[in-house]
């Protein structure tokens, strides 16, 4: 599933081809795809809406429109890209918007391809009806080592499904977490409610490090669903089983968490 860095690279992608278009028609090939509102509504409510904006909260996508909000979750195989308008469907499109010309530009259409059916899509007038029960962004001045302590000593739960859950924090998927988690030397496992005031505070430095440099390498490409970033390649933990940890050299170790496959080193991630 793209977590935060690999939906920040398609929104900074996207950004500089949407900003000032207008939608056209929506076209809404795979009803499931659709949460709300109806397909019919979708269609007329969305048509002559221009973009002013495309932003991401937590893994949605948000296009900010004249007068609704579109946001899109990829979750497992989903992808938005940009295609002629005179192409024609594929297999996996499930949501097709077309597009105002743009300057040099022809009507083009926004798609959205996924080929598991698991991506959903909202068209609301609020973007708290979609995003109201996210917890902080991760990037953002406002989550603080503070912030992450009183949140962790306000909950007794392990601190990797507790990473997971995006209501405590927005962004963080499986990868993350575990490179996250083993740069600030602690186990998976650890009671929340344990954590010390300067393990979270490493905890915090952590977090915003692998998010910083998952961005920068364009996000981690390890499926077929995903493509063009490089992070893949500097995982300290993620994947990586049986094989040596680049900090002390023990063997890897994969165990099940939260039933998730976490990846962890038992030297420099002791359970104490």
């Amino acid at each position: 599933m793209p977590e935060l860095p690999e939906v920040e690279t398609i929104v900074r992608a996207l950004r500089p081809k949407l900003i000032g278009r207008t939608i056209l028609a929506a076209d809404l090939l795979w009803p499931r795809t659709l949460v709300t509102p109806s397909a019919s509504q979708l269609q007329e409510a969305i048509a002559g809406q221009d973009i002013l904006a495309v932003a991401r909260r937590g893994k949605l996508i948000h296009l900010r429109l004249s007068t609704f909000n579109l946001f899109v979750h990829l979750r497992m195989s989903g992808d938005l890209y940009i295609k002629e308008a005179d192409a024609l469907p594929e297999k996996h499109d499930r949501l097709i918007l077309t597009l105002s010309p743009n300057g040099q530009a022809k009507a083009q259409k926004l798609v959205f391809d996924d080929a598991r059916k698991f991506g959903r899509a909202w068209l609301v007038r609020e973007p708290q009806e979609v995003t109201g029960k996210l917890g902080p962004e991760p990037l953002e001045d406002g989550f603080t080592p503070q912030s992450l302590y009183a949140g962790l000593q306000a909950r007794r739960r392990q601190l990797k499904p507790l990473l997971l859950d995006q209501s405590f924090l927005a962004g963080l998927g499986n990868i993350y977490t575990d490179e996250a988690l083993h740069r600030a030397r602690l186990h998976p496992q650890a009671m929340s409610n344990s954590i010390k005031r300067e393990q979270a505070e490493a905890l915090w430095e952590a977090i915003r490090a692998v998010l910083q440099e998952g961005i920068r390498r364009n996000g981690a490409s390890i499926d077929w669903v995903y493509r063009g970033g490089q992070f893949q390649n500097h995982f300290r933990v993620y994947g990586r089983e049986g094989q040596t940890c680049p900090v002390c050299g023990t063997t890897i170790q994969r165990t099940v968490v939260g039933q998730r496959g976490t990846h962890f080193c038992p030297v420099c991630q002791p359970r104490e």
